[in-house]
């Protein structure tokens, strides 16, 4: 049986997780398997690691109070202490832009130690293809990323960008020409080139055991927030809030609190255009159990069990998908899930920019709307803490276009 943090024999997570994949990766997912429990208890591996997040990645990254935030969703005025204390994880100051880059770094070491120097890799927002490329660069290995047309042209910026690394970008013009359509075509080059690649998977979704991987090289995300969190007030959070998709990010910030029970997790999805529309892409919200990328998880389907459309403002959350430890919160209680808008986290995000003068990416905004809307109903004197995961950069074209705002 699986432990509540750990999964079980067969890579599951309560009901959730496991390995549905083609026979050919069968041997190539063990391998991984054993190298990254390997590499886990070897002390030069955890060593190089950690120097490079330190001092390649920028680690660890600052715990920001936002006052001004804190004071206007408390209702205070200008000489009022706010009646909660909001603190965001500034992920968006990590070296590319995003927390895409902690994993990008430890699946790099781990593809280097396995011999493999071709490296593929699927990407949405373009900001876990720009992390695999710099990492690459760094390394010295091939590169070849998967992207939906889709993104390609919502995410120019982050295409050039992978290609001034050195990166080659493939774009994928099957199916929605999103996320899930990339990670397609990455699985199938895997399956053609096992023995010579290594896929470096950005979320905690897939086979076994990549949703354990990754939420292992991204839980330095909630380690550093939680001591400190500790330092500045004494205590640890009421909320945690993340922003979710496949859920890299949020399964990072929430894991190290997992035992702290006074913690209330909560994520964030897209509504898109709302729930009831069928352009979403909130699965946790709006779907039910299924297969869908190796794993057994909640997924956007129809009566046929066809993996559905998806729609969002946001290209980082536009996957009709999500990580099977996540979704086992989901069942056992231990988190609640909301989805907003498009148009809420249109709000989030210009809220976050006029108020700090921080300009967030599209994926964090959705949890900072929610976050504006639970607000009202949260207890006096509560503390919040909020995983920041990108910079917004990238989003400029499609924030100014949903605007109706011309930048020539």
């Amino acid at each position: 049986m699986a432990s509540r943090t750990l999964p079980d024999d067969r890579g599951r997570f309560g009901d959730f997780g496991g390995r549905f994949v083609p026979e050919t990766l069968m041997t190539a997912l063990g391998e991984l398997e054993r190298a990254f429990a390997e590499a886990q208890a070897d002390a030069s591996f955890r060593e190089e690691l950690d120097g490079l997040l330190h001092n390649y990645a920028g680690r660890p990254t600052p715990l920001y109070f936002a006052e001004n935030l804190s004071r206007k969703l408390s209702g205070a005025g200008a000489d009022e202490p706010p009646s909660l204390r909001i603190y965001l994880k500034r992920e968006d100051l990590a070296h590319t832009g995003a927390h895409k880059i902690n994993n990008a770094l430890g699946q790099g070491l781990l593809a280097r130690r396995l011999g493999k120097r071709r490296i593929i890799a699927e990407t949405g927002a373009g900001q876990h293809g720009v992390a695999t490329a710099t990492v690459c660069a760094m390394l010295g290995l091939e590169c070849i990323v998967y992207m939906g047309a889709v993104d390609v042209q919502r995410q120019a910026l982050n295409v050039f960008r992978m290609k001034l690394l050195g990166a080659e970008v493939r774009v994928v013009e099957s199916g929605s020409r999103t996320l899930k359509d990339a990670i397609n075509e990455a699985i199938r080059d895997w399956v053609t080139n096992v023995t010579t690649t290594h896929y470096l998977l950005g979320s905690a979704v897939g086979p076994h055991p990549y949703p354990l991987m990754v939420r292992e090289f991204q839980s330095v995300i909630g380690s550093e927030a939680r001591e400190q969190l500790l330092a500045a007030e004494g205590r640890l959070p009421d909320y945690a809030l993340a922003c979710v998709g496949g859920g890299s990010n949020a399964i990072g910030l929430f894991h190290p609190f997992y035992d702290d029970e006074s913690v209330r997790f909560i994520g964030v999805e897209a509504a898109g255009e709302g729930l009831s529309t069928g352009r979403r892409a909130a699965s946790l919200s709006a779907g039910r159990p299924g297969v869908l990328h190796g794993a057994y998880s909640y997924l956007l389907q129809d009566e046929a069990g066809q993996v559905e459309e998806t729609h969002s403002i946001s290209a980082g959350l536009d996957y009709p998908g999500v990580g099977p430890e996540l979704s086992f919160y989901k069942e056992s209680g231990r988190a609640q899930f909301a989805a907003v808008t498009d148009d809420e986290a249109l709000d989030g995000f210009r809220l976050l920019s006029e108020t700090e003068g921080i300009i967030p990416a599209l994926e964090p905004a959705h949890a900072l709307a929610y976050l504006a809307k639970l607000a009202p109903d949260i207890a006096k004197d509560s503390l919040v803490l909020v995983c920041l995961s990108g910079r917004g950069d990238k989003d400029m074209e499609t924030v100014a276009q949903a605007l109706g705002v011309d930048l020539v």
